[in-house]
């Protein structure tokens, strides 16, 4: 893990504490409960799509300006910074969104602009598309990368991708498709300093 030289970041729940209520979102948007918003968004006929944008993008600001940062986050992604690992951010949000949060819990500086990819910016999670850009963009290859999320999507795009991928949250839930786990990003720190 010390040697990876590329970490990829989700946002929500990962290096933030997860606020985001999807069913309350769901049922705001009037997003059926058993659906994938942005799926079912990029579904929607174009006058339509671009309205149900409109109100996600609002609600995901708000959201944004309220933020708090994961346990460890901050330390684990400037510990990285220092040691001159390439970071990005792969998020379903706005990059704006994704950069005011990052603002918000003290690390944006750790990130160059052309490193923090919203949902306009690659295909969404779980599609690998955005880890590649991320890899092409400072010349490596995935076996130097690690994909580090909350979710499954996180590691799916990971894995999708041919990097490896860490799950941080209490829970287990998706062993198959994780390296590693661990419960956050403290732990993570810990792990990288052992």
């Amino acid at each position: 893990m010390r040697d990876l030289q590329a970490w990829i970041f989700d946002l929500d729940g990962t290096l933030t504490i997860a606020q985001h209520d999807f069913p309350a979102i769901r049922r705001e948007l009037g997003v059926p409960a058993e659906q994938d918003i942005l799926g079912y968004m990029a579904a929607l006929p174009g006058a339509e799509r671009l309205a149900m944008q409109a109100e996600l993008n609002a609600i995901e600001l708000r959201l944004a300006r309220e933020v708090e940062p994961a346990p460890g986050a901050a330390d684990l992604v400037r510990q990285l910074h220092r040691e001159g690992k390439h970071l990005g951010i792969l998020t379903r949000n706005l990059r704006q969104v994704a950069a005011s949060s990052l603002e918000v819990i003290g690390v944006l500086d750790c990130f160059a602009a052309g490193s923090i990819l919203g949902r306009d910016d690659a295909p969404p999670k779980p599609d690998p598309g955005g880890i590649r850009l991320l890899l092409d963009s400072w010349g490596l290859s995935a076996e130097q990368a690690v994909m580090v999320g909350d979710y499954r999507f996180d590691l799916e795009a990971g894995r999708a991708a041919g990097c490896r991928t860490c799950l941080v949250h209490s829970s287990n839930l998706w062993p198959a498709l994780a390296d590693w786990h661990l419960p956050d990003c403290r732990q993570l720190l810990w792990e990288l300093q052992a």
